[in-house]
């Protein structure tokens, strides 16, 4: 995937992939104006970026499979979103666990996750640019939300 030679594909790629943070900056706002649909909001928020971080991992696993020079250490990290998007997921519901501090470990590793995509190596300049913006993006929109949880 050389998206520095593709712009009009990559161009698409640019408009959802900004598009795919309203979804967040949505829950935000219902989240901040409270009422009734502020549970719903913070609900929808968190699984929403638990969806996208679990979809993160499917991203590596195939870009991993697709690089023959991608280190071993991906496979397992590609495993990874899934299974600590679930485990927040489950703390999360627990009275036992404060559901701030999932929303906060969520939002910490989405704007971490480009650091595996760097090691991946797929992808060129425009690429790595991208998942930076998103990453951070939607990081920080779940972050904020955990201000509200």
């Amino acid at each position: 995937m050389d998206n520095d030679r593709s712009p009009q594909s990559f161009r698409t790629a640019l408009a959802l992939g900004y598009a795919g943070l309203l979804p967040q900056a949505a829950a935000l706002l219902l989240a901040v104006q409270g009422g009734t649909w502020r549970e719903i909001a913070l609900s929808g928020g968190y699984f929403y970026a638990a969806l996208i971080f679990s979809f993160l991992g499917g991203v590596w696993w195939g870009q991993a499979l697709s690089n023959g020079k991608a280190p071993r250490w991906i496979y397992a990290a590609a495993v990874l979103p899934s299974l600590l998007a679930l485990a927040l997921s489950l703390l999360a519901l627990s009275e036992a666990f404060p559901s701030h501090s999932a929303f906060v470990a969520l939002g910490a590793l989405i704007a971490g996750s480009p650091l595996v995509d760097r090691a991946i190596g797929k992808g060129g300049a425009q690429w790595m640019r991208l998942r930076w913006h998103l990453s951070l993006g939607l990081g920080v929109l779940t972050l904020a939300l955990a201000f509200w949880a």
